[in-house]
Formats: C-alpha cells, sequence, structure tokens
C-alpha cells in the first residue's frame, strides 16, 4: 500500500513538474534498497505513464515553448547515448553522490533564483 501512495504523490507531482521522479528514484534506492540502475529504469516506465497526460496539459494551457522543446529533444537524443554508456561504467556509488549533487545544485539554483515576471 506503501507504494501505491508514493507512486500515486509523485505521480502527481510529476505532472505539475516539481521533480516526482527524482524523488521516485531516492524512494527506491533508500527505502526499498533497489539500485540505482534499477530505480532509473522503473523510473523511465513510470515517467512514459505520466508524462503524455501532462504533456497534453501542459500544451493545451500555451506552458510550452516549442522551440525550446526541440533544443531539448535534439540534445537529448544527441546525448543519451554517451550518458547510458557513462552510467554503466560509473560505478554505482558515484552514481549515487552525482545524482544528489546535481539535485542539490537544481534546488539550490530554484530557490535562490531570480523569479521574471
Amino acid at each position: 500500500m506503501m507504494g501505491f501512495a508514493v507512486g500515486a504523490i509523485t505521480g502527481v507531482l510529476s505532472g505539475f513538474g516539481i521533480g516526482g521522479g527524482s524523488l521516485l528514484i531516492l524512494w527506491l534506492t533508500m527505502m526499498e534498497n533497489m539500485t540505482q540502475y534499477t530505480a532509473a529504469g522503473i523510473n523511465l516506465l513510470y515517467f512514459l505513464c505520466c508524462a503524455p497526460t501532462a504533456l497534453v496539459s501542459h500544451v493545451r494551457h500555451h506552458l510550452v515553448d516549442k522551440q525550446a522543446a526541440l533544443w531539448c529533444t535534439v540534445a537529448g537524443c544527441a546525448t543519451s547515448p554517451i550518458a547510458s554508456f557513462a552510467a554503466g561504467v560509473i560505478p554505482m556509488d558515484w552514481l549515487r553522490r552525482l545524482f544528489g549533487i546535481l539535485l542539490l545544485i537544481l534546488g539550490c539554483k530554484e530557490l535562490f533564483a531570480k523569479k521574471s515576471k
């Protein structure tokens, strides 16, 4: 039942763009003792279920910058094979630490960035 609740909460947060997938990975690795690779794979499958409905809603409300989305898609397709290879050769302890550092940097950026009107 706890897994269902965590999945539902992180799904709603993902739909709002708050980072539910990151929270799901943290839950799976810290509370369920999954490996980083397994948690990331589950998160990708989870994303495939949550993202389409969130995208439709954001497009309907004109919240998607189509040019930025195009550039992000191109960059993601170009760098995904490199990142996949790197994840296979970097030890899991380092992946966890790097992921934690990334979350801290992004969190600080969000907290201290000036908001535009």
